[in-house]
């Protein structure tokens, strides 16, 4: 089975131009109203033909949990029975959707609940526009745009679905569809470098995000896989790369961990290894997921982050949402998945 929304309005044109153009235009606003063959004004006939090799709406939302400071965390069900999750955070600045790119993820990172049973499978194009219609119906009227910025900080690793996710790219820019502007949308990556050099080459405006999270190689190692196969220095050299060939900003993830990672050593590190680059250090309270790692308190990331900003570093806070919801990536589908 086909799924409709994995195809950009010319390429709908063309799978379906057996009908009338009208009539696929019906559909294309179906895919960006979260809507359903039977929610449609589609004749009969036409739903029976196409339900027969294409799916329209590709996912649905199984549970939603809304905390108190009024993030939602959705738990989202594809049309295979897999389970993965988005966040819909609001925000002065304007409603952002944070979105997942994989059912769950290879990476291994400790401190992250998204790698617990590992990857399932890639999520494609047309089911991470799915998950963001359907949210976005969900926040207000289905025929207006009700965010303003996405993050794919979800469960999985944004570069290792990279395909599907740059043919995301396009449907979510399109004009035609949700026409969200690049400079609003970041994605994080835990630094797969021979990705970040093919990204560099697309010459966009989209926030490229690094989750470092550790100073040294060897500390790297015990907490991020990864870092066995890619080496910091070689994160650093692809990064100074990508701001030459596109003159934008880079963002650092560092998730504080007790003992780990956040020492006056650190801080030195970060200053040596963030010199001569345009970018902001993103600091993160380790949101604990049953782990053996232990989060440094509220007062200690602040004092981290002045000594950063003293060392001229730029740098904040992240401010913590969804704390009461299991608003961190993979802690709802994996609480769901084991209660099952």
């Amino acid at each position: 089975m086909k799924i409709l929304s994995d195809y950009s309005f010319e390429e709908l044109e063309g799978e379906l131009s057996a009908y009338p153009r009208f009539r696929v235009k019906q559909i294309f606003d179906a895919i960006l109203q979260a809507k359903d063959y039977l929610d449609t004004n589609l004749p009969k006939t036409m739903i029976e033909e196409l339900k027969q090799n294409y799916i329209l709406k590709p996912l649905s939302i199984e549970k939603v949990l809304v905390s108190k400071d009024g993030t939602k965390k959705y738990l989202l069900k594809l049309h295979d029975n897999n389970l993965f999750e988005c966040v819909f955070l609001t925000q002065d600045y304007g409603n952002t959707i944070c979105m997942s790119t994989q059912v769950g993820c290879r990476m291994g990172c400790k401190f992250c609940a998204s790698t617990i049973g590992g990857l399932i499978r890639n999520l494609t194009p047309g089911e991470m526009l799915s998950a963001i219609a359907v949210v976005n119906a969900d926040n207000g009227k289905c025929n207006a745009r009700n965010f303003t910025n996405i993050v794919l900080m979800g469960s999985g690793e944004p570069f290792d679905n990279y395909d599907n996710v740059i043919k995301w790219l396009s449907l979510i820019t399109d004009e035609h569809g949700f026409n969200v502007s690049e400079r609003n949308i970041s994605i994080s990556t835990c630094g797969l470098v021979d990705k970040i050099y093919e990204f560099t080459k697309l010459h966009s405006a989209i926030t490229l995000c690094v989750s470092l999270h550790a100073t040294t190689d060897e500390i790297r190692k015990t907490i991020m896989p990864i870092a066995f196969k890619y080496k910091i220095e070689d994160i650093i050299k692809a990064l100074k790369d990508y701001q030459k060939e596109n003159s934008r900003r880079v963002v650092f993830e560092y998730c504080l961990i007790k003992v780990v990672n956040d020492s006056e050593r650190d801080i030195k590190n970060l200053k040596h290894l963030t010199h001569g680059l345009l970018c902001h250090v993103n600091v993160i309270c380790l949101n604990p997921n049953g782990g053996s790692l232990r989060a440094t308190t509220k007062s200690e990331a602040q004092s981290f982050v002045k000594k950063l900003n003293d060392n001229g570093i730029s740098a904040t806070l992240r401010r913590s949402q969804g704390d009461d919801i299991a608003g961190a990536c993979g802690m709802l589908r994996a609480k769901t998945l084991n209660e099952k």
